[in-house]
């Protein structure tokens, strides 16, 4: 081999090696490259993963909220049945009320007056259904108390009218003979 050929060869295997060189500080550069954009994507993962943990996190609470106002749904629906039951209860008491005054009625004058109290009672009781609603329980109890307290009242007033009719009827008896 000749020296020109050696050194040609010798300056291609620096050429080659400089080649090399370059490509060596390209491929660092890309694995620079690479490596920051492997972070990148590591961040945007974790990024990724928190977003993910909120949105579940989110999604987690609104089924809570959600489960809750179906739960108060629910017990207004209950509130509202017992509530409407009441007010049945309510009206079937006053429709007892109104056979008594009807039943007052058909007795004596007396016991007009008596129904005369039960009525203003009753349209007492009609102005104030807003408050009935709120004390249903109360005012059933009172409405038991008063029917009651007529049934009393009422055989008390025919105790009274039977002694009464007694008394007249001697008193007649002393007329008549």
């Amino acid at each position: 081999m000749s020296k020109k050929s050696f050194r040609d060869l010798k300056e291609t295997i620096e050429l080659k090696n400089a080649e090399i060189d370059e490509l060596n500080i390209e491929i660092d550069a890309k694995n620079e490259e690479i490596n920051k954009l492997k972070l990148y994507s590591t961040k945007l993962k974790y990024e990724k993963e928190n977003l993910e943990y909120k949105l579940d996190s989110e999604i987690s609470a609104e089924k809570a909220r959600i489960k809750e106002l179906d739960d108060l749904v629910k017990q207004i629906n209950e509130k509202q049945t017992i509530i409407d039951d009441k007010q049945d209860q309510v009206k079937y008491l006053r429709s007892l009320i109104d056979d008594y005054k009807n039943q007052l009625k058909e007795n004596t004058q007396n016991l007009e007056i008596q129904i005369r109290k039960i009525s203003k009672t009753y349209e007492g009781l009609i102005s104030q259904k807003d408050n009935i609603i709120e004390k249903q329980d109360e005012n059933i109890r009172l409405l038991i108390k008063e029917k009651e307290e007529i049934i009393k009242s009422n055989k008390t007033n025919v105790i009274s009218l039977k002694l009464q009719n007694d008394n007249y009827r001697k008193l007649l008896e002393k007329y008549e003979k």
